[in-house]
């Protein structure tokens, strides 16, 4: 029963990844038709990011009375619904209008199913949950992709997206039974208790925390980066076709969906340091491909390989938590560390978006490199200050 129910909770972070690659390679063609300028795909996506925080703060009491499995049904419904707006809109003020309900379900479902498995299944299955989401964003870029060329809109890509999200939402009410025969009711002490709770300025202090906070907020931002504006990058730099750079940033989200399933496979062997030490040299060969003055198919392999080697970092950093910090206090580390996820989730994008409006979207493989160069220096920094001997 709890394997049935873990295949349901990977099927559900599919679900969770539809929307977030959709928006992202979608722009192009969005921003063309409603003559909306460039740098307004900020406010969308700081407005998605607003409902997530949102969400965050709430999810702990909303899981305790209702339970993770309605919370996760009941979310993914609402991503749906708000695909379904997204098609309608018209202008700008509506696509922020369904953005937040978009913001709200998907951080009730990442924190929700994050939870769960933490506490009711292994590292490697941690790995593999977000190998799943990476399937997700995969697939929404390809049925964009189709749609555009075969219709000319993008509206229909959204309305197809929404249609499989109301098929997993059916799934997980289908399922509900599951959540208490697999491991049996959940209760609200076991999920959000832990045995130290620390507020968040005492968790700052905690050495190698603020640390930690600046990795997952450099890997956050330039993976959610190049989901934002990786398509706007090939279609205005590199002059392809929207339908074309959709197909290539599939690829894109490929490569997260590799590197952690990869990354599964290897943390039977490998520590998380040496996979996230591997990550990493991928990553940064996959810049100085964005960065080369070559054609097309080239920043479609660096955009591969920016999501191969970037993908594994934000499980591995998680899954080290109670190891850098004890168990006792993990929890409130963890909470901290998320925050600063949607940090750069909100912030690293939507700077890039104003520059790209004033300096062009050719600034893109330099901003990359930036937000690299700052992960790399502070992995060096915590890994040394945490675990001197490794």
């Amino acid at each position: 029963m709890a394997t049935v129910l873990l295949l349901v909770i990977y099927i559900a972070f599919i679900g969770l990844g539809i929307p977030d690659s959709l928006f992202g390679t979608a722009w192009p063609a969005i921003y063309a038709e409603l003559g909306l300028p460039l740098a307004s795909g900020t406010v969308i996506s700081v407005t998605v990011c607003c409902g997530t925080i949102l969400s965050s703060l709430l999810s702990a009491r909303v899981i305790a009375r209702f339970g993770t499995g309605r919370v996760a049904a009941f979310s993914t419904a609402l991503t749906a619904l708000a695909l379904l707006g997204y098609s309608f809109s018209h202008n700008l003020g509506f696509l922020c209008l369904f953005a937040l309900p978009l913001g709200l379900g998907a951080g009730a479902i990442d924190i929700a199913l994050n939870n769960y498995v933490a506490l009711h299944y292994s590292a490697a299955h941690m790995n593999f949950l977000h190998c799943f989401y990476g399937v997700g964003v995969s697939i929404s870029p390809y049925v964009l992709a189709v749609v555009i060329q075969s219709s000319g809109s993008w509206r229909g890509g959204y309305r197809t997206a929404c249609v499989m999200q109301l098929a997993i939402a059916l799934l997980l009410v289908v399922t509900l039974p599951l959540w208490n025969r697999a491991h049996g009711p959940v209760g609200a002490a076991e999920e959000e208790s832990p045995q130290r709770v620390l507020s968040f300025r005492q968790t700052l202090r905690i050495p190698g925390v603020g640390g930690m906070c600046l990795l997952f907020l450099t890997s956050c931002g330039i993976e959610y980066t190049c989901g934002n504006w990786g398509s706007t990058f090939l279609v205005e730099t590199r002059q392809m076709s929207v339908d074309q750079a959709a197909r290539v940033i599939v690829f894109y989200y490929i490569g997260i969906a590799v590197g952690r399933f990869l990354s599964g496979l290897l943390s039977v062997r490998l520590g998380s340091w040496k996979i996230i030490a591997l990550g990493q040299g991928t990553l940064g060969v996959a810049v100085v491909l964005l960065l080369l003055p070559a054609p097309a198919a080239v920043a479609g392999l660096g955009l591969f390989l920016v999501g191969l080697g970037n993908g594994p970092m934000f499980p591995n950093f998680n899954y080290l938590t109670p190891l850098n910090f004890g168990r006792d206090v993990s929890q409130s580390v963890m909470g901290t560390q998320m925050a600063a996820s949607y940090v750069g989730i909100m912030v690293v994008p939507a700077v890039f978006g104003l520059l790209g409006q004033q300096l062009g979207t050719g600034l893109f493989p330099a901003y990359l490199l930036l937000f690299y160069l700052v992960m790399a220096a502070a992995t060096r920094v915590v890994k040394t200050r945490l675990h001197p001997a490794i």
